[in-house]
């Protein structure tokens, strides 16, 4: 029992995913508190998910507000993003955005990409902090290029759209494409509405894994482009696999789909999807790009 509890409070301390927590006993409820005591942040964010959620204890969301704010004092990014999230939606406390902002400024410099999600969001609403969309741009990025499905859906429609930032359909169209990879429905939608988006084209975001890896293998490069993202971001029933990925985006760039060539261009860049980085080879597909996916 003590060793059950040891584990959790050293997953929490690492800052990995918790599941919902699962206090069995008062023993292992003590143990974590005594850990929690002694300054362990990994069992005072245990702790303070303990009490807001009442296992093993009765709930009681001052203490658990005590204990999540001492984790997020000693720098633990999940509590930091839940207590933004909890001024946020005033969950026990008094509605505060300038709080919910400033926790989750706290969790995204230590890389949260929820957090910096949320922070982005808060910058480009004007919530808590005064509307930046520089600072919404940022924070964005970085929960995107982190997977993030809502960030990416979000940077699209800003690029897409002018939003605070020059109007790029072909960027804002790159982070759609790749949040509706994810099955983001109001990125397949917004996508949907794309002037250039062929019914041809919508059709591939629809596909089982199966029938697009059959299209892909035919020769389609917007169905190897798609199942690029797919197996980059380990969405809609395919496994991620970035070494696939690297191949099926180089399929679909050498078969002239301009975003491929970008995401090449990036990943020889800055070494993505298991590439070694290749000034030489980033420059070729950069300027295939520009040139408008002609050539060889």
């Amino acid at each position: 029992m003590k060793g059950k509890a040891s584990a959790l409070i050293l997953t929490a301390a690492l800052g990995l995913w918790l599941p919902p927590v699962q206090a069995e006993s008062p023993q292992e409820v003590a143990a974590i508190a005594n850990a929690a005591e002694r300054g362990n942040q990994g069992a005072q964010l245990l702790l303070g998910l303990i009490y807001r959620e009442g296992r093993g204890v009765p709930a009681d969301q001052q203490k658990a507000l005590y204990w999540l704010e001492q984790a997020a004092r000693a720098g633990q990014p999940y509590a930091q993003d839940l207590l933004g999230q909890i001024y946020a939606e005033g969950q026990g406390v008094p509605q505060n955005m300038t709080q919910a902002a400033y926790w989750w400024q706290e969790a995204a410099r230590r890389g949260s990409a929820d957090a910096q999600f949320r922070l982005g969001q808060a910058y480009f609403y004007g919530r808590g902090v005064n509307r930046d969309y520089r600072q919404a741009e940022y924070w964005l990025g970085k929960a995107a290029d982190q997977g993030h499905a809502e960030a990416q859906y979000l940077l699209g429609r800003m690029y897409h759209r002018g939003y605070g930032v020059p109007q790029d359909l072909e960027r804002g169209k790159t982070w759609l494409d790749r949040a509706a990879a994810q099955g983001h429905s109001d990125a397949i939608k917004l996508l949907h509405s794309l002037a250039d988006l062929s019914a041809d084209v919508t059709e591939v975001f629809q596909q089982s894994g199966p029938e697009l890896q059959k299209r892909a293998q035919a020769g389609d490069p917007q169905a190897q482009y798609q199942l690029a993202l797919r197996y980059e971001s380990g969405a809609w029933g395919v496994a991620r696999n970035d070494r696939q990925a690297l191949y099926w985006f180089t399929q679909a760039a050498e078969n002239g789909n301009r975003l491929a060539m970008h995401k090449l261009a990036e990943a020889y860049e800055k070494g993505l999807l298991g590439a070694t980085p290749d000034a030489a080879r980033a420059a070729f597909w950069r300027e295939r790009e520009v040139r408008g996916g002609m050539g060889r």
